[in-house]
């Protein structure tokens, strides 16, 4: 099951465990219960620490939880967790087995003081880049709350499950049977959606920071490249965001970023993340700013109530997905209606999908999908695609794939539960028509995070933020940096430059500057 070299990296991590485990397995006669079983040997097989037995009773089967020998086993593995979940995997064994994880004392602490009867299921794909994040904080919250149990559930391989809860994009997590949550999200933002008193401790401890010299507001690569570039320089600087990584962590491969032939976008974001945590920046995570206060000192307000002032703040909000805006969308937006097609293209398996947009995104999608669905519909409101000529030829070489150009999606309509088709207008003649379908992927570019600084500085009619050739915006001592502002191109090595800019503007903005008294 596991390669040569696999299985050397893997003998050597479990030299780390501190106690005995055992893998309790509840297998069947199909292929997947055989290969799971040929991976738990494997495993058995590189340390004397692992034990397995085959004597498991989980409703879903093939299926193993990993436990502590004469204790009930937290953690478990519905599928076979190779690809993005093979970490998981092994970040499990070694947690269950006594080796301490890579978050600090606080969370530990916030975890154990949770409540008990806490049952997490995760439905998630071996192909989704974001599904493990969510998969380890459970498994984590699992490992050390003997209240919390945790179940990673791969939808390709128990899809009459996924049809039965009506799962249809993943990350999805159920707590206690109802669904708790959606998308990614780390053990930080679990922990504060469960405790809900942490906002409310998290505003008096942001009240009490004082003030910055640099406030960064936003953690893609804009925002870090900030933070690095204003931290060597000596002064007080602050990051708040809701998550580093931003538009990253939805880009699967990355083969442009000068230097590095290939990464992936979870990879880049961890990296920000451990870069900016080398320097001497003031990290606020799980924090969403809603005003923008000018004055000699600028003020920032969240959203959970507290208020940060700064010196110069840097605004890096980065871009979100842009939707259709069509009757329908936000009624089945997870049942049907998605974003990422490598995320939740699996749960699709043989059904028949629409991709719109056809730039080089929608074009991707839709060869993606066409590997996995029965068919892929393409719409693209122009009269022809956008997208590079390579991967119109590729696009155009697929056999299951239709494309409609001229096409003006008009709504999503579904049956109550999940999407069932698409209407659109057929522009050269004005004809509505419909496409029957199960899913649909949306893949029309950007809008940028500027709604709560309307009316407070310059945007464009896009909505971006007017910058000049330092980031200066049109409010003194407030700078800009990457996808949210007018800069033409939205490329994530841009997008850094831009953020260093932006700090040596801010900088030079400050030693111009009378120092303002806190």
């Amino acid at each position: 099951m596991l390669d040569a070299t696999i299985s050397t990296q893997l003998k050597g991590y479990l030299e780390r465990l501190q106690r005995p485990i055992e893998l309790i397995a509840t297998l069947d006669d199909s292929a997947g219960a055989l290969e799971m079983r040929a991976l738990l040997q494997d495993v058995v097989s590189l340390s004397d620490k692992v034990s397995l037995r085959e004597d498991g009773t989980a409703p879903l089967r093939p299926s193993f939880a990993v436990g502590v020998p004469g204790e009930a086993a937290r953690v478990s593995f519905a599928g076979i967790p190779m690809g993005h979940e093979f970490t998981s995997f092994v970040l499990a064994l070694l947690q269950v087995g006594g080796h301490p994880p890579k978050v600090s004392d606080e969370v530990i602490e916030q975890i154990k003081g949770l409540p008990g009867g806490l049952n997490f299921e995760t439905f998630i794909s071996l192909t989704c880049h974001n599904c493990p994040d969510v998969v380890q904080a459970l498994n984590l919250m699992a490992v050390f709350n003997p209240g919390i149990t945790h179940v990673m559930v791969d939808g390709a391989l128990f899809q009459d499950v996924v049809e039965a809860r009506r799962v249809m994009a993943v990350p999805t997590v159920y707590l206690n049977g109802a669904e708790f949550g959606s998308g990614r999200m780390t053990v930080e933002e679990i922990l504060a959606k469960i405790d809900t008193g942490s906002a409310a401790r998290d505003a008096v401890k942001l009240n009490a920071r004082g003030v910055f010299d640099v406030l960064v507001v936003g953690g893609g690569p804009a925002g870090a490249s900030a933070a690095i570039y204003a931290a060597r320089k000596g002064i007080r600087t602050g990051l708040l965001a809701e998550r580093f990584g931003g538009q990253v962590m939805d880009t699967l491969g990355i083969e442009n970023f000068i230097s590095v032939k290939a990464t992936d976008g979870p990879k880049l974001a961890q990296g920000l993340e451990e870069h900016v945590k080398d320097y001497d920046v003031d990290v606020m995570t799980l924090q969403r700013a809603t005003q923008l206060v000018p004055g000699e000192l600028i003020e920032v307000k969240l959203e959970n109530g507290a208020s940060i002032k700064s010196r110069t703040v840097i605004l890096s909000t980065g871009a979100r997905w842009r939707e259709m805006n069509v009757p329908g969308e936000q009624e089945y937006r997870g049942k049907g209606v998605a974003y990422c097609p490598h995320c939740d293209g699996p749960l699709f398996k043989g059904k028949r999908v629409a991709v719109i947009g056809g730039g080089n995104s929608g074009v991707e999608a839709a060869i993606d999908l066409a590997g996995i669905v029965a068919h892929v519909t393409l719409l693209e409101f122009d009269s022809q695609l956008r997208a590079d000529a390579v991967l119109q030829r590729k696009l155009f070489s697929l056999p299951n794939v239709t494309v409609l150009t001229q096409a003006l999606s008009t709504e999503v309509t579904g049956d109550g539960n999940k999407v069932n088709g698409l209407l659109y207008q057929d522009r050269s003649t004005q004809a509505v028509k419909r496409v029957e379908l199960d899913g649909i992927f949306v893949q029309i570019g950007l809008l940028p995070n500027t709604d709560w600084l309307k009316g407070t500085l310059a945007l464009s009619n896009r909505g971006e933020i007017e910058i000049d050739a330092r980031g200066q915006t049109s409010v003194p001592g407030v700078f800009a940096a990457g996808d949210c502002t007018t800069v033409p191109f939205k490329q994530i090595i841009i997008a850094m430059g831009a953020g260093s800019t932006a700090a040596l503007g801010a900088f030079d903005h400050l030693i111009r500057s009378t120092p303002v008294a806190a």
